[in-house]
């Protein structure tokens, strides 16, 4: 079993987290960031990177996977949800998480998201709060048969205002929103243990 596993908080649930941007002061990689920092005690988020996955191509995937996508697969499936932090661009996900869902996506019916709960947040300089970007990842949650929280939802607009030049979440609205979001998060993901505990 994955260390991070066989780590997680006694009572409370391990969630791998996953920020659709490469840049390195990526506004959504700094929200997960803050997600981790304000996440409940019972709450461990593991941030998981992109930069090495490849392009979805069936070749591969016939010839053997890549090693980071067995990784990202591994992760996914081990855990009890996923949180997607996601940037908008052109009114929808960036090209990074969309890939990334491909891999994620087989195979059909028994992919690593196959029942998972999840929970969507972004960040953006613009005003709508990547709201579009949000939509358009819960689109492609039927496919995967993803159950992602409807509510609350965190979209974060005038991101640069309320990060700090590290990276860190300053803005205390945002801050308290975000603690909140986490526990409501920590409630969905009971539910759905429960379910396939009873």
């Amino acid at each position: 079993m994955n260390s991070e596993v066989s780590s997680r908080p006694a009572g409370g649930f391990y969630v791998v987290g996953i920020a659709g941007s490469l840049r390195r002061g990526s506004f959504n990689r700094a929200l997960l960031a803050a997600a981790q920092e304000l996440a409940p005690a019972t709450l461990r988020i593991t941030a998981r990177d992109l930069s090495t996955i490849p392009l979805y191509n069936a070749d591969l995937e016939e010839n053997g996977l890549p090693g980071p996508v067995v990784q990202l697969r591994d992760s996914v499936r081990e855990a009890d949800a996923v949180l997607f932090v996601t940037p908008e661009y052109n009114h929808g996900m960036s090209g990074v998480l969309k890939n990334a869902l491909d891999w994620l996506s087989r195979p059909p019916r028994a992919s690593a998201l196959h029942g998972k709960p999840a929970a969507i947040m972004g960040a953006t300089p613009g005003m709508v709060g990547t709201a579009r970007a949000q939509d358009q990842l819960r689109q492609a949650f039927i496919f995967t048969n993803t159950f992602a929280m409807i509510q609350p939802e965190v979209l974060v607009n005038r991101a640069h205002e309320k990060f700090d030049k590290s990276g860190r979440l300053t803005d205390e609205t945002t801050r308290q929103f975000l603690s909140k979001f986490l526990e409501r998060f920590e409630q969905w993901i009971a539910r759905f243990r429960a379910q396939v505990t009873s």
